[in-house]
């Protein structure tokens, strides 16, 4: 018998983490048969989370869709007949060609997300396609968008402190991010540095498994982690805590955040998020004073009504303290800000017809029930990369709206997902090592290659492949509809750019990965000497004439329709909608505040139909503390349904001290038809006051013992 063949080929982690792992495929006689970290990468290291550490069964499992398929039962009952790609693509043309000819192109609906983080299939790989077609723009603003609002704001489109440069920081501040199930690799860097000597913190409503690990944990109430932080910025001040000469150099409006901030005295604090004003000022004061200190903030911190405004406050600390002057002092958000990507390229916003209108992703039930939006009714959606089903609010009505048998739905798939299931078509999807891509970074400063290296199974082929097909039935002439995915790659990234100098398409195939030229984690300080790409060149402390915006990769680029509302100028807190603070009547039918944080072995929805993944989480919990538990007669391993207007899930109590009376978490991502309901049932689809981001911890509900 001949020797198997075995190759190796590089890889990257497609899934929507700011880990965006490095990773090395291996493939035995053409099947990936083993996937490793890269040991290379100095970021990856060699590891990879519980997620990926075994993608290769994700590939061959046997729920793969595998064949374009019809419906043939109800929607929702996954009834589905095996058809032909000509059969299902001829289908997809001649009702969207009927649908525009009768309701006009803005009657279709783009839906995607980044279930994929490939430049090529990833979030916006449909754009081009659906801007050519003059569809409705969609946003899609489910994790980080109100937060980049604020951050642009603030200190414009800067990566901030590198991730790998927290090694030499002192003092961490990791703020609203669960690191050891959702950045695991930074959360590595971060544990080095404590065992140097630096002080770990950590700011989260409840002790995650990140929490239990710092030096210092602080617990505020959903919700007001801005008031915490404008007590800080108080007392920064009023205790002569600033480096005046960075704040005179490098920041615009200092005296009216001062003014502002005299109030906001940690007695305030204290009474809104029930940390002692002692700890406030102890926090203020090492924060101030142990340089370099860095800032690690998570999407949580959006995911409440004030969110924007909460981020605008933490990411004035910096500049305040002088932190940017140090090599590991400043904060991080998104390092993608400065990856030398190409969104206009890949979206070719110049094809929107003017006036096109926009709908928001996080809204589409109410779209498709109560709220239709103005222009023609939705009369099809296409959605990939995404399942809105598990992951957008009030996803009872999103399944009313998907059961109308007037709306044609066509799914792009790897499985037959929560959404997937009320699809008219679904068309397979090719999956990590079958497709080639540059996959989006948006946790660290290194370009990430994928290899095609093995063959989809059955009949699946790449999203793009897909849009190509479309385009082509429709008579689009555009040259991207004509690129493979290799000149797709060559013409998304500006190779040209300085961040890219030494770095080639070709350089990045043969490495598997390339870091920027934007200064090593030894030396980077990008704001040492101000330099702020904001208006100013400044520190933006204040942002006069500010108004509300989607950055426009999450709205395909397009200008139009921006949410455009005035906003404060300044930083402060902003109470959320629902807590027993702030709507005492809600609060008397719902009295819990719910936080519905990412699970540790799922990766939003992905991974939750695959048994040992599930077996890895757990079923449907819900952590309540002992005095809920006792006012509702719950035992620890009680079924427990939980509950308000909008909706309901069940999961199995777990009590415990690591959430405080009044707070509730149930972690994200099961899938509906595998358990009773899911969390974002009872999520609401109001948006925060910045970025139209959600408000997943914004929340109130009751909780109750099945019998």
């Amino acid at each position: 018998m001949a020797e198997p063949i075995k190759t190796t080929h590089p890889g990257g982690c497609p899934h929507d983490c700011p880990d965006t792992c490095a990773m090395v495929f291996e493939v035995t006689d053409g099947k990936l048969t083993g996937v490793k970290g890269n040991p290379d990468h100095p970021m990856t290291r060699g590891g990879l989370c519980v997620k990926l550490k075994d993608y290769e069964k994700r590939h061959y499992h046997p729920g793969r869709l595998l064949y374009p398929m019809r419906r043939s039962g109800p929607k929702g009952s996954g009834q589905f007949t095996r058809i032909s790609w000509d059969e299902a693509l001829d289908e997809i043309v001649s009702r969207w060609q009927a649908i525009i000819a009768e309701h006009g192109p803005q009657a279709i609906v783009p839906y995607s997300y980044l279930g994929n983080q490939g430049l090529v299939h990833g979030l916006n790989g449909g754009d081009a396609f659906f801007n050519r077609m003059g569809a409705t723009v969609t946003e899609r603003t489910f994790c980080g968008e109100g937060s980049s609002t604020a951050w642009l704001l603030t200190l414009g489109p800067t990566a901030g402190v590198d991730p790998e440069s927290f090694i030499h920081a002192k003092y961490i501040i990791i703020w609203a991010c669960n690191s050891v199930s959702t950045n695991l690799h930074h959360w590595h860097i971060v544990k080095e540095t404590q065992k140097q000597g630096a002080k770990v913190v950590v700011i989260d409503a409840y002790a995650s498994r990140t929490a239990k690990e710092a030096d210092w944990h602080l617990a505020p109430k959903p919700g007001t982690d801005g008031a915490l932080a404008m007590a800080m910025i108080h007392t920064i001040i009023e205790e002569g805590l600033i480096d005046q000469d960075y704040v005179d150099r490098y920041t615009a409006g200092f005296a009216e955040l001062a003014e502002r901030a005299k109030s906001r005295t940690p007695e305030w604090a204290e009474e809104i998020t029930g940390i002692p004003a002692d700890d406030i000022r102890e926090l203020a004061r090492e924060y101030a004073v142990t340089q370099p200190a860095a800032i690690r903030i998570g999407v949580a911190l959006e995911r409440h009504h004030g969110g924007g405004q909460t981020i605008r406050a933490v990411s004035c600390l910096p500049a305040l303290t002088g932190a940017w002057r140090h090599v590991g002092g400043g904060i991080l958000q998104f390092p993608v800000w400065e990856h030398p990507y190409r969104f206009d390229v890949i979206c070719r916003p110049d094809l929107i017809p003017e006036g096109a209108r926009v709908i928001n992703a996080l809204g589409i039930g109410r779209a498709l029930t109560i709220d239709p939006p103005a222009g023609p009714p939705i009369k099809s959606i296409m959605c990939w990369n995404a399942n809105p089903v598990t992951q957008a609010p009030e996803t009872d009505k999103i399944v009313e709206g998907l059961k109308n048998d007037d709306l044609f739905l066509v799914s792009a798939e790897h499985f037959i997902s929560d959404t997937a299931l009320y699809a008219d078509i679904l068309l397979p999807a090719s999956m990590g090592a079958e497709l080639e891509d540059i996959i989006l970074s948006w946790g660290h400063l290194y370009l990430t290659y994928n290899a095609k290296c093995v063959d989809s199974p059955g009949e699946a082929i790449p999203n793009n492949e897909i849009f190509r097909r479309l385009a082509a039935r429709f008579g689009f002439q555009e040259d991207n509809f004509k690129w493979s995915d290799s000149e797709c790659l060559e013409h998304y990234v500006d190779w040209n750019a300085p961040a890219c100098q030494g770095i080639t398409l070709e350089t990045l195939r043969q490495n598997g990965f390339a870091r920027l030229n934007v200064g090593t984690k030894d030396d980077r300080a990008p704001h040492k000497e101000g330099n702020f790409p904001t208006p100013s060149g400044k520190c933006q402390l204040i942002a006069p004439g500010a108004t509300n915006f989607v950055p426009g990769p999450f709205r395909q680029m397009y200008e139009g329709f921006q949410p455009g509302e005035a906003l404060d100028p300044l930083p402060d807190y902003v109470p959320s909608r629902e807590t027993p603070a702030t709507n005492p009547d809600l609060a008397k039918r719902y009295p819990l505040n719910i936080v519905s944080p990412k699970s540790h072995c799922f990766l939003n929805s992905c991974y939750a139909n695959m048994e040992n993944k599930i077996q890895g989480q757990g079923e449907q919990f819900v952590l309540i503390n002992q005095a809920d538990a006792d006012q509702r007669d719950i035992q620890h391993g009680d079924q427990v349904r939980v509950f308000n207007g909008r909706g309901a899930f069940a999961g199995v109590a777990r009590i415990t001290e690591d959430v405080k009376p009044g707070l509730i978490v149930a972690t994200l991502g099961y899938w509906r038809q595998l358990n009773d309901g899911t969390v974002n049932s009872i999520s609401t689809a109001e948006l925060v006051n910045m970025g139209n981001a959600p408000s997943f911890s914004d929340n109130l509900v009751q909780v109750e013992a099945l019998q």
